[in-house]
C-alpha cells in the first residue's frame, strides 16, 4: 500500500486539516493517516458509519440515501461535505460501498462497487473504484491507494508515485 506520508507533510507545510467519514472501509482511511508521524497535526476527525443511522446522524441527508441509496457517489458527497463541516477541516473524505459482500439491508448497487467523494474548497473530487480483490483487506488498500492518488493530484495537480 502507498504511503500517506507526503499528503501528510504536505498538509502540515500548508497547514491544512482533513475528516474522514468511512463505511466500508471501516477506519482504513484514519489508520494509514496515523500510522505517519504528525499525523496528529492534520487530521481533526474521523467516524466510521458502517449504518445508515449513524451516517444520518453525521449528518447525511436521509433523503438523499433513500432517493439515490446509502452506495452513491451523492451519499459519498453527503458524506465528505459533513465531516468537513463537523470537524472544521479544509478535505473532508467520505466512503460508502461495498467489498465484493452482498448487503441484505440495502440491495441496491453493486456488490464491488465503492464511491469516494474529497471535499476541498467547496469541490468535490469524486471516484468509482471497482474491487476485485479477494480479501476485504486487499480491497481496502485498493480503495486507500486511490485516494492517495486523488489527494496528490488535488495537492499537486499530479499522481503521486510513491
Amino acid at each position: 500500500m502507498k504511503s500517506f506520508k507526503k499528503i501528510i507533510l504536505e498538509l502540515i507545510k500548508r497547514g491544512e486539516t482533513i475528516s474522514t467519514m468511512e463505511s466500508c472501509t471501516g477506519g482504513g482511511v484514519a489508520n494509514a493517516i496515523t500510522s505517519i508521524e504528525g499525523a496528529s497535526e492534520v487530521l481533526k476527525f474521523s467516524a466510521v458509519t458502517y449504518s445508515n443511522q449513524y451516517k444520518i446522524k453525521m449528518g447525511v441527508d436521509a433523503d438523499v440515501i433513500n432517493e439515490f441509496s446509502v452506495y452513491s457517489m451523492e451519499t459519498a458527497h453527503e458524506m465528505a461535505l459533513n465531516i468537513s463541516k463537523f470537524a472544521n477541516s479544509d478535505f473532508g473524505v467520505g466512503i460508502t460501498g461495498k467489498l465484493n459482500r452482498a448487503d441484505e439491508n440495502n440491495n441496491f448497487g453493486k456488490d464491488n462497487e465503492v464511491f469516494v467523494s474529497i471535499y476541498y474548497k467547496e469541490n468535490y473530487y469524486d471516484m468509482k473504484i471497482s474491487v476485485d480483490k479477494k480479501t476485504r483487506k486487499q480491497n481496502k488498500d485498493v480503495v486507500i491507494n486511490h485516494i492517495i492518488e486523488k489527494l496528490g493530484e488535488i495537492l499537486w495537480g499530479e499522481e503521486l508515485t510513491k
